[in-house]
């Protein structure tokens, strides 16, 4: 297979913005510059286009609509604006990322459109990302793959998380070998954890970001708590922590997909600022340590990427929870920010080649199957 050029897109339920981010792949391998003591040089240019506030209202309001949502064709209240929306944001963050970088629509193979997620019950065989993918490709000019985790859901999966085929990738380009656990903290965190024989377990394990800067913002008026500043300052109110801990869904054994909506920040209203994101920051951390349970071998090292990870009181969490090594995956030449966007640029490659997006020991399908749906220009 010959290396192809692919633009990936993300846009989180943190709802920050959009990152934009070109690697060259064949699906399979990865391009990079030199693999040099285990780490590997940044695989291609990256660019940003983020949120304004009446924009993150129209997409927290969307969400809110999309409770509704019975079918996936179904677009209550304000989603159809916000579709509208989440295309064209998506549109401008590529071209200005294409004039940024010197490079011409012919230049790029395809494009990887996650979307929007504004509703995810795989129980109930729904996911649904909002976002135009024929538009889109109309738009640009380019191929675009979107919608890539309908097929898992259709097959009886859990439709994430997605990246574990990536982070895999990126462990073998690097010249890791396990027992490594590689943990990405959005809205939501999830983790891939790859033993020392190579096999991938991935799922969500819980709380990201999102209850943090739910807190925050309704308290302070900030979008995020900076560095975990705010935490550091409050002690974390153990009898909550326990009784959120206690959530059926972090209990619950693999293949699991969450959705950011069934973590909430209320239940800390009566602390103060300070002690509310404390305990929420650790929800978070517990979370992540007590999904070790489902683990066949600890990790050793972890690698995080994500908002969270510059969460410096959440990353000191982690380390003294996991007791392992944990590194910003800026640290070893990948990107914390971009690692997303990344794995979609190399899924929408892995569609166009009908290779596996998700397995069994990811998303709990029966048997390896691809996904996406190509829209040409």
């Amino acid at each position: 297979m010959a290396m192809r050029r692919a633009i990936g897109l993300m846009s989180g339920t943190s709802l920050d913005g959009i990152d934009v981010a070109l690697i060259e792949s064949d699906g399979a391998s990865i391009r990079i510059v030199k693999p040099a003591n285990g780490f590997i040089a940044p695989l291609g240019p990256t660019g940003y286009r983020g949120y304004g506030e009446d924009e993150r209202t129209l997409l927290r309001e969307a969400t809110r609509d999309a409770e509704a949502v019975r079918h996936r064709d179904d677009r209550p209240g304000r989603l159809p604006q916000a579709e509208e929306f989440v295309t064209r944001a998506h549109a401008e963050a590529i071209e200005a990322f294409l004039a940024a970088n010197g490079l011409s629509p012919a230049e790029i193979d395809v494009v990887g459109f996650h979307g929007q997620t504004v509703i995810h019950r795989p129980k109930l065989g729904l996911t649904v990302q909002i976002g135009d993918g024929a538009a889109l490709a109309r738009r640009l000019g380019i191929r675009v793959v979107s919608d890539m985790r309908a097929n898992d859901v259709a097959q009886g999966g859990q439709g994430a998380p997605l990246v574990p085929v990536f982070h895999k990738a990126l462990a073998e380009a690097a010249g890791f070998t396990g027992p490594l656990g590689i943990l990405n903290i959005g809205g939501l965190a999830n983790a891939t954890l790859i033993d020392s024989r190579g096999t991938m377990l991935a799922f969500d394990t819980g709380p990201g970001n999102g209850p943090i800067n739910d807190w925050m913002k309704e308290r302070t008026g900030l979008d995020l708590d900076e560095d975990g500043a705010t935490a550091a300052r409050g002690t974390v109110d153990e009898e909550l922590l326990e009784n959120l801990l206690g959530h059926p869904l972090i209990l619950r054994a693999p293949p699991k997909s969450l959705d950011r909506n069934w973590f909430s920040h209320r239940l800390a209203g009566y602390l103060t600022i300070e002690d509310g994101a404390a305990t929420l920051t650790a929800f978070t951390a517990h979370a992540v340590a007590r999904s070790l349970a489902f683990a066949s071998e600890r990790p050793t090292r972890w690698i995080v990427g994500g908002g969270g990870a510059k969460n410096r009181t959440l990353m000191a969490m982690l380390e003294r929870l996991l007791e392992a090594e944990v590194l910003n995956a800026d640290a070893i030449g990948w990107s914390s920010d971009f690692l997303e966007a990344q794995a979609f640029a190399y899924l929408a490659l892995r569609a166009l080649e009908g290779l596996p997006l998700t397995y069994p020991t990811t998303t709990g399908v029966s048997e390896p199957v691809t996904g996406g749906i190509v829209s040409e220009p």
